[in-house]
């Protein structure tokens, strides 16, 4: 796991890096509902008039009439390659390699950088919320109740064979992803999804169920556009190293199997001088390079044979950028301030187990961390403590309720702890010692108020005599350091505590089936939340396998305040219901929070030119460089002989 704020793990990508939603959902689809028989059908519901682009509350920065993002160039030149690194920097992605370029079926751990070969109906921008503008559909239309939504679709799109985009394939998309071969999640994020149906080739329409979320339509509008011809011929839920049939703005070029893979751009790509393409997708060429071990993958970086690279562990970035093409200039080394929520990185605390069932317990374990003493000796101070779950954003909650805030709460009063009503939680700050005495000391006086007592053999012991036992489950060794100081912490207070580092295969299936005490995970959280939320917080998704609700949530408090953000009209409701649903996590005790950091540290081969100043909302990750606002600067890769 990242020492910082890193892409989350084990997330397929969810839409196609055009649509990229700023409000970071994971996409799902639900199960389509048959149509009516034409006698039975409804009236017709009136819709409003066509517009360019879509947001959740409705604001759009950009008119009908504008030509490029502001945050692009738009005479960048094309040409030049970026090569990044995929794996052993602790936070590009679990899989350490690739065995099918079939990212939307469940089976193979899919490659990166698919996302780049595919369109969507409409695309994101990087310096707005939730905002999208036509890509491959050049309008859309509401209906007035909110559950139809209608897009016309721009004649001249196509797929790179050649072949004509039309509203059947984006049928075919919604109909294939909602299916049992398709990956889990899209089940589940549109599962009200009612219908979707080609009107003429050039349009298509949605339709909802009542209740549907709030982004629901933004998510259809950033879905991958599959070919229905492509797959007519062809298994979609293979694993397979054919790279599927897209229409984006780059296709794959070769791939060495678990290696390499090495994207093109489509000189003649259809979208080129569309708003939403001009200034991106800049370079010729974009190369992933896989690297299982994090030493040779740096030291890979620092010969040259990748060229970007985000760093997340701060002994690096604090010691090890000392090689010579750092000292005379060729590479070079940037901060970069994030204006994204951070994110729920921590050790999430398995409650469905029964040793985890009291909040006091779980507390008591989390004072056994000792983050000041962490930060100092082995992250170089580079570090916050996070204690939100929407940490660096407005989303957090901060002192005592506001009135609004009261307003949702008072209804819960006596259902949930009465903490929530004062300050939110917030972890102690230590001495920085590693073994805090009075912190450890309160941590014991939690224990023994849950009944536990320590016997004789030194062993924490709960009510029924068992011992307390923690495994931190991890799939490789980067947390090591880290987690052994809070191991040490707690068996200072007489829990027995390990770390078992398994395999990766093996650590997703066990954190599938939640068969693990503590997990250290991070969820990227979003500007809008909406019902994303619910698949990490919501009492349905509390025992499916596979769900993102890792801690086991179960609480009506917590489900009834997710129903008030799914539902809000207006950002400042949205706002005022995240931060009570911020004050009832903290309160429940489910996770260790770890740290944060509001910047990105970035280091890159000096052969690059990029926009000034970056966007608000983009991480400067490698994805986001990839996605093409970054290009290539021929005079600086003659000066380093590239």
């Amino acid at each position: 796991m990242a020492e910082w704020n890193g892409p989350p793990r084990h997330a397929r990508p969810a839409m196609t890096r055009r649509a990229a939603l700023r409000f970071g959902a994971h996409i799902g689809v639900a199960t389509i509902l048959p149509r009516l028989p034409a006698a039975a059908q409804p009236a017709e519901p009136e819709f409003g008039p066509e517009r360019h682009g879509m947001s959740i509350f409705g604001d759009l920065r950009y008119p009908p009439d504008f030509r490029h993002f502001d945050y692009v160039n738009p005479n960048a030149p094309k040409g030049g390659e970026i090569a990044l690194q995929v794996g052993s920097t602790g936070g590009n992605q679990n899989f350490l390699t690739f065995d099918t370029l079939n990212i939307y079926s469940q089976k193979g751990n899919g490659a990166a950088g698919m996302g780049l070969i595919f369109d969507s109906l409409m695309a994101g921008s990087a310096d707005e919320p939730d905002s999208l503008y036509g890509l491959v559909a050049k309008s859309v239309r509401a209906s007035a109740d909110g559950l139809r939504y209608r897009f016309a679709l721009r004649p001249e799109a196509r797929f790179h064979d050649g072949s004509p985009l039309r509203a059947e394939d984006v049928v075919f998309t919604l109909e294939t992803l909602k299916g049992e071969k398709a990956y889990p999640t899209y089940r589940q994020l549109l599962r009200r999804v009612a219908e979707a149906r080609a009107l003429d080739p050039l349009t298509v329409e949605f339709r909802f169920e009542a209740g549907r979320s709030r982004e629901l339509p933004l998510i259809v509008a950033g879905l991958p556009i599959l070919s229905k011809a492509y797959y007519a011929s062809r298994d979609f839920e293979a694993a397979t190293l054919e790279s599927p049939l897209g229409s984006g703005a780059y296709r794959v070029e070769r791939i060495d199997q678990g290696r390499t893979i090495v994207f093109r751009r489509v000189e003649d790509y259809w979208a080129k001088d569309l708003p939403v393409s001009v200034g991106q997708g800049n370079f010729d060429r974009i190369r992933y390079e896989y690297f299982r071990d994090r030493e040779a993958a740096f030291q890979a970086f620092t010969a040259g044979t990748f060229t970007f690279r985000e760093e997340f562990t701060s002994i690096i970035w604090a010691t090890r950028y000392d090689f010579p093409a750092a000292r005379d200039g060729r590479v070079k080394r940037e901060v970069v301030a994030d204006g994204r929520p951070s994110g729920t990185q921590g050790w999430f605390i398995n409650t469905r187990r029964p040793q985890f069932k009291d909040p006091r317990v779980r507390e008591a374990i989390a004072l056994c961390f000792d983050f000041e003493w962490t930060n100092k000796n082995l992250m170089y101070g580079l570090f916050k403590r996070t204690n939100s779950y929407f940490e660096n954003s407005p989303l957090k909650a901060a002192g005592k309720p506001s009135p609004q805030e009261l307003a949702l709460l008072e209804p819960l009063r006596g259902k949930v702890p009465d903490e929530v009503f004062g300050e939110p939680y917030s972890a102690p700050v230590t001495d920085g010692s590693g073994q805090d005495r009075a912190v450890l000391r309160k941590a014991a006086q939690l224990l023994a108020e849950a009944g536990c007592r320590r016997g004789q053999d030194g062993k924490m012991r709960l009510p029924d005599g068992k011992p307390i036992t923690i495994e931190f489950l991890e799939d490789d060794n980067a947390l090591n350091r880290h987690t052994t100081g809070f191991v040490n912490g707690l068996r200072a207070i007489g829990i027995e505590a390990n770390i078992r580092v398994i395999d990766p295969a093996q650590f997703q299936r066990r954190v599938q089936d939640f068969d693990f005490d503590l997990v250290m995970r991070r969820y990227a959280m979003s500007m809008t939340p909406g019902d994303s939320l619910k698949l990490i917080f919501g009492s349905e998704f509390a025992n499916v396998p596979g769900a993102r609700n890792l801690s086991g949530i179960a609480d009506p408090a917590i489900d009834a305040i997710l129903e008030r953000i799914v539902a809000a009209g207006t950002r400042e409701d949205l706002t005022i219901a995240t931060r009570v649903l911020d004050r009832l996590l903290r309160a429940g005790r489910y996770w260790v929070s770890a740290w944060y950091s509001g910047d990105r540290r970035l280091a890159y081969w000096d052969l690059f030119g990029k926009p000034e100043p970056f966007p608000a909302l983009a991480s400067g990750t490698a994805d986001s460089v990839a996605a093409g606002i970054w290009w290539y600067d021929a005079e600086k890769a003659r000066k380093l002989g590239k």
